[in-house]
């Protein structure tokens, strides 16, 4: 008999989508187990998905989780995936991340009329009109280009794409209106982009560590990783299950994510704390990570910068380390590390 396991999710295609992924890696190992087993989609609506203020104030960090979370411990629904970056950094009494699938490219792109034929970051021109929500991106923009004016945005990935592109682009639920183009350029996650199949809209990636020069757009932490949470009495009520999740868990990317999560957590870091981190094999199927962060000030004046190497068994130590380093270099002093933080009430 076909049991059926209810995964949740937000209700924006690409949520949805992101979902279907993880559907299909759940269904393809359990078949591999031989057992059968089917994947329901339950979208659950979330706040960050209704309210149109912009991010920063909703309260940030965890807005687009606590209702998946909700409908966990409620038993709503078995599991539930999330965009990794989207997790506040401290444990939920109940739940666990059970997979973290391999990760999407982490970064961000640049989204000009005409695509990979338009302009890129150098080629705007002065004063170009850029949109972003994030003052992650908005302070790196501005260290590379203090000419740019950056415009907050808000809305699904098609919305934003419209405000260059104009109704060309598919629209996206009720805060996914097509808008008329009234901006240069915008800047998203390039993981969001390819999953929509929208990157052909891509005009730059951005670069985002050492290795390819001066990086210029360090992602969010854990941006491009899936995870995927349960309770923690999975093991004990579905075993079978929990070993298919266990099964497509990849442990390179559990590490990267947790070494760039560690440095959110020991630096207080909110949604809204313009700090980027980064982390990487140092060779191709290694079991060495560098991790790469970033602090700067919201007018891309004063950017810190610190990085270190450790093994893939002490990503959370090496997060910590990096984060230590950029408190000892004078974070605190450069940009308000705790913008975007609020309790757990405020999230409901």
């Amino acid at each position: 008999m076909t049991r059926t396991v209810r995964l949740g999710t937000r209700g924006s295609a690409l949520a949805v989508t992101q979902a279907g992924l993880v559907a299909h890696l759940i269904a393809r190992r359990a078949a591999d187990l031989g057992l059968d087993l089917a994947v329901k989609i339950v979208e659950i609506r979330t706040r960050g998905d209704v309210d149109p203020s912009a991010l920063a104030r909703l309260g940030g960090v965890g807005v687009f989780a606590a209702a998946l979370r909700e409908a966990l411990i409620d038993g709503d629904c078995d599991l539930a995936v999330h965009s990794f970056k989207d997790l506040p950094t401290g444990p939920v009494p109940g739940l666990r991340i059970a997979a973290v699938p391999q990760r999407e490219d982490p970064r961000d792109a640049l989204c000009t009329a005409g695509g990979a034929s338009g302009r890129r970051l150098d080629d705007l021109a002065p004063t170009a009109r850029i949109g972003t929500g994030s003052p992650r991106r908005a302070a790196q923009l501005l260290a590379v280009r203090p000419d740019l004016r950056i415009v907050p945005v808000r809305g699904n990935v098609p919305t934003r794409l419209s405000r260059v592109l104009g109704k060309g682009v598919r629209e996206d639920g009720p805060m996914g209106a097509a808008r008329e183009p009234d901006l240069d350029g915008v800047v998203l996650a390039l993981a969001g982009l390819r999953r929509l199949e929208l990157d052909g809209h891509v005009s730059e990636i951005l670069s985002a560590d050492s290795r390819t020069g001066a990086p210029v757009m360090v992602p969010a932490a854990a941006q491009g990783a899936l995870a995927v949470e349960t309770r923690d009495s999975l093991d004990r009520e579905d075993p079978q299950l929990a070993q298919v999740l266990a099964d497509i868990d990849d442990p390179a990317t559990r590490a990267a994510a947790t070494a760039e999560r560690a440095v959110l957590a020991r630096l207080g870091a909110g949604c809204a704390a313009p700090v980027g981190a980064l982390a990487r094999l140092t060779v191709e199927g290694g079991d060495a990570l560098r991790l790469e962060a970033v602090v700067a000030a919201l007018d891309g004046r004063t950017v810190l910068r610190e990085s270190a190497v450790g093994p893939l068994s002490e990503a959370q130590v090496l997060g910590t380390r990096v984060a230590q380093a950029l408190l000892t270099a004078g974070a605190t002093r450069v940009a308000d590390l705790r913008a975007g933080s609020v309790s757990r009430k405020d999230l409901r």
